[in-house]
């Protein structure tokens, strides 16, 4: 039949020929053209996404320096929360998608953490996965009681002021320290120490108990023996010297009288003693009542130091103590001007004279009580 065909048509092989590739032509660019747009906006679409997780990662997200706190009991949620509601970052998306992507969720760190104005969300992210907290200098001084001391140090760390008051009742790792219930105060040495926030109570006093064998080195320890006292001894004489001036200046003068008192066996007769005895510092003027006080810490009573210190002494006083002033003097009275400063005296009749005028000036001020 082909035969027949080319034989009436001999330009039909021709023909045919042509029209095939042509039809051809027709078809493919078409769906050529689909498939290149196809792989175009998938190009763009991956680009746009891949550059999306590029700035989840790598873009600034923190808003302003911030302090983040995570305790024990913090989740996930809790802190999403929080970074919410103070408006911490600038995209919550973001820090969500690295933090899945980095197992974050499941491995929180407690700690205070220090965020910085500018850090990208791989950067807030790497450092709270790493338990890279920032630690806290923790400050306690002109501290009176133990109460004192556990109120201002819970500022500072996790530990609440409870667990921090309760050191002081653990009587077993009281003695194994080498201290009495009494005497135990001493080891806590009013400085600034750093520490982490995560900082437990016995964590604490551990650290405190580390500073005070440090503290107490060779060549104080050898001044402490000097004057027959151990180095709790020397810190009750020194709360009692720091107790007794504001001034600086007058520290070891006044550690000088309390030690020739000392070295004597006279009654140490402070009055600061007394008023920790009846439990009220606001006293301006101790009155006989006051004297008659039962109670070991009253020196008006007892011979010797009391069995505690009546303050946390600060190393400035457990220093003027150790380097204390050698004089003759044995008794003391607040100047009459209330200049905070004292008149010194070596006999008792000159300590009766400065003792009336400052009484008179009490009077005068009509300062009773």
């Amino acid at each position: 039949m082909e035969e027949i065909l080319l034989s009436l048509n001999p330009n039909y092989e021709e023909r045919f020929m042509s029209i095939e590739p042509k039809s051809r032509a027709m078809t493919f660019p078409r769906v050529g053209k689909y498939i290149i747009i196809f792989f175009a906006a998938a190009f763009i679409i991956v680009g746009v996404r891949a550059y999306q997780l590029y700035q989840f990662v790598f873009q600034i997200n923190v808003r302003s320096n911030y302090v983040m706190l995570i305790s024990d009991t913090d989740t996930y949620k809790t802190l999403s929360n929080r970074f919410e509601k103070d408006s911490v970052l600038f995209r919550m998306k973001a820090f969500d998608w690295v933090s899945k992507k980095k197992n974050y969720r499941d491995n929180i760190k407690p700690g205070r953490y220090e965020l910085k104005k500018g850090m990208t969300t791989n950067e807030l992210l790497n450092m709270l996965r790493s338990g890279a907290q920032e630690p806290v200098d923790i400050t306690f001084n002109n501290v009176r009681f133990k109460e004192e001391l556990a109120g201002k140090v819970s500022k500072y760390i996790q530990a609440d002021s409870l667990s921090i008051l309760n050191l002081f009742s653990n009587e077993e790792q009281i003695k194994a320290w080498g201290f009495t219930t009494e005497t135990f105060r001493t080891m806590f040495i009013p400085n600034t120490y750093e520490m982490y926030w995560t900082t437990s109570a016995q964590t604490f006093a551990e650290r405190m108990y580390t500073e005070y064998n440090k503290f107490w080195n060779e060549e104080r320890k050898t001044k402490a023996e000097a004057l027959n006292i151990s180095p709790a001894e020397v810190s009750i004489l020194a709360s009692i010297v720091q107790s007794e001036t504001i001034k600086k200046e007058e520290l070891p003068r006044v550690a000088g009288l309390y030690v020739n008192r000392l070295k004597r066996g006279i009654l140490l007769q402070a009055d600061p003693t007394v008023k920790y005895a009846v439990g009220d510092f606001s006293i301006k003027r101790v009155l006989n009542k006051h004297l008659e006080v039962e109670s070991p810490y009253n020196t008006y009573k007892f011979v010797g130091l009391p069995p505690g210190p009546i303050c946390f002494p600060d190393i400035s006083s457990i220093e003027a103590v150790l380097n204390y002033e050698n004089h003759k003097y044995l008794y003391m009275c607040a100047k009459e001007d209330f200049s905070g400063y004292h008149n010194f005296a070596k006999s008792l009749r000159e300590h009766n004279k400065n003792a009336e005028s400052y009484r008179k000036a009490l009077n005068d001020r009509k300062i009773f009580k």
